[in-house]
């Protein structure tokens, strides 16, 4: 194996900069010094346990560099979009004339532009430098956020609204398909669940957030206290941007803050982990393709789907945990503990996940949960009892969506570029369920709320469903893999 410090084989392979990405090289890597390792631990599929102290080291130093940046990414992300359901309680739909349905539409808006930016944008991040791509995507959602606080009436908001979902579509699946390509199918899971920690820590401080500036900046220069949180909100978000731009990678292969030697083991462990046949020189185009032919995708689609539409009740949280009768700043108090819990059990779920590589009955058990929860919400308008309800219920709807992204990646991850189509067509389906779903909670169902609470709980077990169709359908794909081959081939999990 050529030596770290020597120059790189001319027939090296060159990044959208001209650097060099020794692929020969990392091979030979793959296939000596990866060797003793994947003798020790492997599981039914042949995933690979960390049992090299130097990979192990390396898989921490990626979780202390990477991790941070990009949860305090997806942080701001979510506290942006989020900050219109606290809005909402500081008079926004008096101050703007909104009346009827006109806020549900506000909501749903959002998604509108994000499902349509989704899949362009995961097609053209494999030909780009994606930490470059996402940092500039998140200056420019920042100063759409801003721009929410200055509107004058509903018409103005919706616009917002509609640009802040087509801004902040990129990151999110930009996101997942960057941890994919640093972390193997037994690890990925746990990553995707604290970035997705982040969006339900998010959605539990933003009242926390809402709180203090009414408490302490409504009226200041004239302004209500709801366009000072848009607006500070987006300032915070783009300082932070900027950030980004030194401290998320690209590639394993051209990540400056890893070393040479580093450098050809994160992307020689990759390669080591690839399930299925993988194709040479796919195109943006060969990647939807071959996610578009693949019916594996589509399930993937219809299962974060149901699960995204049983989460629907996130932009009125707020407005479900009024109904308990509190003030206005105790309710915005109140809307935080419950997502501290669905926090952690979304990290554990995701944790044991990846440590058992089992998706199937963690998803079946974690939307069972959500759907014992709706089904208490919807049954009963007993303070304490509704009280508790609004813990189980995000508990077990948060703790499966690493678990459901991490299972697309691992199992339709072929090229690169497929996998980021592929990612991003989940996330696509899951968020078309947020623009139906803002309607499901319409404030003539108030206290009850029969109707959100029903239908999530409807679309929890259409989820469950999927992932036993996925499960089938993956069984019987690593049975007609062994039988065509003799040879130690990595399987599918479920």
């Amino acid at each position: 194996m050529q030596a770290p410090d020597q120059q790189p084989p001319p027939d090296a392979v060159r990044d959208a900069k001209g650097e060099t990405e020794t692929v020969e090289k990392v091979n030979v890597y793959a296939e000596e010094s990866l060797k003793p390792t994947a003798q020790g631990k492997v599981d039914r599929t042949g995933a690979v346990a960390k049992t090299d102290p130097e990979e192990i080291a390396l898989v921490r130093k990626i979780d202390w560099r990477l991790m941070p940046t990009l949860c305090t990414m997806y942080f701001l992300n979510y506290v942006d979009r989020n900050a219109i359901a606290q809005a909402r309680l500081n008079n926004l739909e008096d101050d703007l004339g909104m009346t009827g349905v006109q806020f549900n539409t506000t909501v749903s808006i959002l998604f509108v532009g994000y499902v349509l930016m989704q899949v362009p944008s995961n097609m053209l991040i494999t030909r780009v430098k994606p930490g470059m791509y996402m940092s500039a995507w998140m200056i420019v959602w920042a100063v759409v956020s801003a721009c929410s606080g200055l509107v004058q009436n509903y018409q103005g908001l919706v616009v917002c609204r509609f640009f802040l979902g087509i801004t902040e579509a990129p990151f999110y699946p930009g996101a997942t398909y960057m941890l994919s390509i640093f972390y193997t199918r037994k690890e990925v899971a746990t990553r995707i669940a604290l970035l997705y920690c982040a969006q339900i820590l998010a959605t539990g401080f933003s009242g926390l957030i809402a709180a203090g500036v009414f408490a302490g900046m409504d009226g200041m220069r004239g302004l209500a206290g709801w366009r000072w949180l848009f607006i500070i909100e987006g300032a915070v978000t783009g300082v932070v941007a900027l950030f980004g731009f030194w401290l998320l990678p690209n590639t394993p292969l051209t990540t400056s803050w890893l070393t040479q030697r580093e450098r050809e083991m994160a992307h020689a462990r990759m390669e080591r982990d690839r399930v299925g046949e993988p194709q040479q020189k796919a195109s943006m185009m060969d990647g939807l393709k071959q996610a578009c032919k693949d019916k594996r995708t589509w399930l993937f689609c219809f299962m974060q789907n149901f699960h995204l539409s049983a989460c629907s009740f996130n932009s009125f949280f707020p407005t479900v945990v009024k109904t308990l009768g509190f003030s206005r700043t105790i309710t915005l108090v109140l809307t935080c503990p419950p997502f501290l819990f669905a926090g952690v059990a979304g990290i554990l779920t995701g944790w044991s996940s990846g440590r058992m590589h089992e998706r199937t009955w963690h998803i079946t058990g974690g939307l069972s949960v959500a759907i014992v929860g709706f089904v208490i919400a919807a049954s009963t308008l007993n303070t304490a009892g509704r009280y508790i309800a609004c813990f189980i219920f995000p508990v077990g709807a948060y703790s499966v969506n690493s678990v459901i992204i991490g299972w697309a990646s691992s199992t339709l991850g072929q090229t690169k570029e497929k996998k980021a189509v592929v990612l991003a067509m989940t996330n696509v389906g899951g968020q078309i369920g947020y623009i139906y779903g803002a309607y499901l909670w319409p404030e003539s169902d108030e206290p009850r709320y029969g109707i959100g609470f029903g239908a999530s709980a409807g679309f929890a077990l259409f989820s469950i469903a999927c992932a036993w169709a996925i499960r089938y359908l993956l069984i019987r794909e690593n049975k007609r893999i062994k039988e065509t081959t003799v040879e130690d081939v990595n399987l599918y999990g479920y």
